[in-house]
């Protein structure tokens, strides 16, 4: 059973403690090469800037909406998508899902994650704020 596909005719959704095991963060951390899923944080670049989960990978949903593809890296894994509070990632698991990708969204996005006392950083990794 994959924990992901809760509706066949929807996306998932996660809790931040499912995100964090599934993409190498929180109490997963000592080991992120046994992640399967990306997290695919798709807020905005200044959001971005602010802060964003460690090994993160960036695409923002008005790049997605208007038809730009995953990075090849991450194209066949799993994806768990996230924003600032659930909304945009909800739109944009659904519209990955519609374009076949296995994506679900985390609910209460980067806030919740961060609530939760899990890695916030900046480019440089320093500490960072969820915008």
């Amino acid at each position: 059973m994959n924990i992901f596909r809760r509706d066949a005719g929807a996306p998932g959704r996660v809790t931040v403690q499912e995100a964090a095991a599934r993409t190498g963060h929180g109490a997963a951390a000592h080991d992120p090469a046994a992640a399967d899923a990306v997290l695919l944080d798709v807020r905005e670049p200044d959001e971005w800037r602010a802060g964003h989960a460690p090994r993160a990978v960036h695409l923002p949903l008005s790049e997605l909406s208007a038809g730009a593809g995953l990075p090849a890296e991450v194209r066949t894994r799993p994806l768990v998508v996230i924003c600032r509070s659930g909304n945009r990632s909800r739109r944009a698991a659904e519209l990955l899902a519609a374009r076949g990708a296995d994506a679900v969204d985390v609910i209460g996005g980067m806030r919740a994650w961060a609530a939760a006392g899990l890695p916030v950083v900046t480019a440089r990794s320093g500490n960072g704020t969820v915008a």
